[in-house]
């Protein structure tokens, strides 16, 4: 299918910017580089490495998986195991320390180092760079690195930015969710990642949640069959999802946040029967298709932190669930549950049934107070075991034993950002739009002169929202040019708009000359906590500036108004809705706003469903009679 190119900076850019990118990206790699290797000297391991020429059989694949797990478990010290169940964060681990104790994972967070700096072979370096120093250890045990892909790879510059699952949702499209996984598998292969901590199977009930978008869908079915197929992509490519966030996330009450959040990290009611009806199915289903990590959430349960939760994580999970893989701790969440000190707060945890703790910078202090916590009694060592048993079985399974600097990967691709890859995008964003309302056919565009106005319009970094760049996201604005490259959804209406007999105004002395207004609003980006609001009006506190004066300004004109609405919620609308003769709800469509003009044009035909209830007023929010602007299940198309 023909793309025209991609706007990849902003005209205004200086011409020396992809030059300043080059150098800053190298200065970086040798600054990190540099850290990583002056170092003190660690202590020296309790064990030697083993005579090469031996026989080993932990590298005999003619054995079963248990049967070389129990080989690597029959020579590790308490240490060595204690070393596998933490994580530490990318611009921490030393490579000098893993030469001894190799750690069971690493990661790079929301800000890590970099950002989006690096390039891809840039991040395979460093990881081969650790996986080395893993391998030179008594243990030998590779790493697995991991990563919030959440719509993309979305830390790497050039990678395709897919709608986020508030759209994919919407889109409802179980075999183009398999093929985003596959995407965004291979876009994280190639950079050496193989721990996705994706997808996230929350049912959002409350918009006011700043990880709304972030949710699939109100409706358990949805979401099982769109995180199911995303996993089953990631996993047909070699990467290993991550189901998350066992259990309630999306289902808090309103007021119960911590740490002064309305709602995130907050304190669900749901009954067992609940629980078990709405929220389970999908990590049932995610661990029959073959899905080995489980990241419990920050909230509770009936006061119950899920992260010492040891009900829902070793009774149902590993009991009940027949789960085999391991369970890793959000950030830092272990310094969260109950225990006057960190040591209490590890050995509750652990003993809850967590395996992994991820400790982006105390990874080290945290391997010793495992092995203090063992010798004093206060966890078994059979829970060490267990843990590192599925630590190991994730590994093996995965094949990081046989192939632990990846040359033997096989990848789709050989950059990031492929014209297929882009086009899968595109196609996503086409059916995840969802037409609200077409008084007087307003729309498909065609033959008319439109006048375009509003925020959202030209920003990709408004388009795209958290999760892009860097953990919070950033307007283009803020970054000095696109966010990350693709096409703007300005951009898309242009490339339509003479094949369609249409004329553009963005002089707005000229607005009198038009036939029709369309305005793009929405949603300044945002992450987590950082979302949640009490108000999320299209002037409320993380609107675009410029959403009431393009609202306004499309009024007075006395125009046809078409409204975009590029928001990662269902936001307040009803008291301008009246006002609009169309209006589209686009969410976060990601880097390919293409996708957005093709159906406005009528390339394509509306086909999107809303995926969750859009209340009328947030006083109506999960109340059983609640008026709804519209409901569960509505869109409409051109054909009727």
């Amino acid at each position: 299918m023909f793309r025209s190119p991609q706007k990849t900076m902003r005209q205004t850019a200086g011409k020396g910017t992809h030059m300043k990118t080059r150098i800053l990206s190298a200065l970086l790699a040798l600054a990190l580089l540099l850290s990583l290797c002056a170092c003190a000297k660690p202590e020296t391991p309790a064990t030697q490495p083993a005579d090469p020429s031996e026989y080993n059989a932990v590298l005999d694949t003619s054995l079963t998986v248990d049967e070389r797990i129990e080989a690597q478990l029959a020579k590790m010290t308490l240490k060595e195991k204690a070393a596998q169940m933490v994580q530490g964060q990318d611009d921490s681990v030393r490579n000098d320390f893993l030469q001894y104790y190799p750690i069971g994972s690493v990661l790079r967070g929301g800000g890590s180092i970099a950002e989006s700096a690096w390039s891809a072979k840039d991040w395979k370096s460093l990881i081969n760079g650790y996986q080395r120093s893993s391998l030179m250890s008594p243990a030998a045990i590779p790493i697995i690195f991991g990563i919030d892909a959440v719509h993309g790879n979305n830390k790497i510059n050039g990678a395709v930015i897919f709608p986020h699952n508030i759209g994919i949702g919407a889109a409802n499209d179980p075999e183009l969710t398999r093929l985003m996984g596959e995407a965004v598998a291979n876009e994280m292969k190639i950079a050496g990642m193989r721990l996705d901590f994706a997808p996230c199977v929350a049912l959002a009930d409350d918009p006011r949640w700043g990880r709304t978008y972030e949710s699939y869908s109100t409706e358990t079915e949805i979401v099982t069959s769109l995180s199911v197929a995303f996993s089953e992509g990631l996993l047909a490519e070699g990467v290993m999802p991550t189901a998350k966030h066992y259990l309630g996330d999306g289902n808090t009450n309103y007021g119960t946040g911590t740490n002064g959040t309305i709602l995130d990290r907050g304190d669900s009611t749901l009954t067992e029967d609940e629980i078990r009806e709405r929220l389970l199915p999908a990590y049932k289903a995610l661990i029959d298709a073959g899905v080995m990590v489980v990241m419990p959430s920050f909230s509770s349960i009936e006061g119950v932190d899920m992260h010492e939760n040891k009900y829902w994580i070793t009774d149902v999970l590993k009991g009940e669930l027949g789960f085999e893989g391991f369970i890793i701790t959000d950030w830092e969440a272990a310094h969260e549950v109950s225990g006057s000190t960190f040591d209490e707060q590890v050995i509750n945890t652990i003993n809850a049934g967590i395996d992994m703790l991820m400790e982006p910078s105390q990874y080290s202090s945290t391997i010793n107070i495992i092995v203090k916590a063992v010798e004093n009694g206060d966890i078994s060592e059979e829970r060490i075991d267990d843990a590192v048993t599925r630590i190991l079985r994730v590994k093996f399974e995965m094949g990081l034993f046989d192939d632990p600097l990846q040359e033997k990967v096989e990848l789709d691709i050989t950059e990031l950002g492929s014209d297929e890859y882009r086009d899968l995008a595109k196609q996503l964003v086409s059916k995840s739009l969802v037409l609200l309302k077409n008084d007087g056919a307003v729309l498909p565009l065609k033959d008319v002169t439109v006048f375009v106005t509003g925020p959202a319009l030209d920003d990709m970094g408004a388009q795209c929202g958290g999760w892009t760049a860097s953990w919070q996201g950033q307007l283009d604005a803020e970054a000095g040019a696109l966010a990350t490259p693709g096409t703007t959804i300005l951009d898309g209406l242009n490339e339509y708009a003479s094949e369609y007999g249409v004329t553009f105004i963005t002089d707005e002395s000229k607005i009198g000359d038009a036939d029709v207004v369309l305005i793009a609003v929405g949603e300044r980006p945002y992450a987590e906590w950082e979302g949640d609001s009490e108000d999320i009006s299209l002037t409320g506190s993380h609107a675009l500036n410029g959403n009431k004066e393009a609202i306004e300004l499309a009024k007075k004109s006395g125009k046809p108004t078409i409204a975009l609405i590029v928001a990662g919620r269902q936001v307040m609308i009803d008291k301008y809705l009246g006002d609009w003769d169309a209006a589209v709800m686009c969410y976060l469509p990601g880097s390919e706003g293409d996708g957005v003009a093709s159906v406005l044009f009528g390339e394509n035909d509306f086909s999107g469903k809303l995926p969750m209830p859009w209340y009328k007023s947030v006083n109506d929010i999960g109340k059983d009679d609640a008026k709804l602007l519209f409901e569960t299940g509505y869109g409409l198309s051109y054909n009727g």
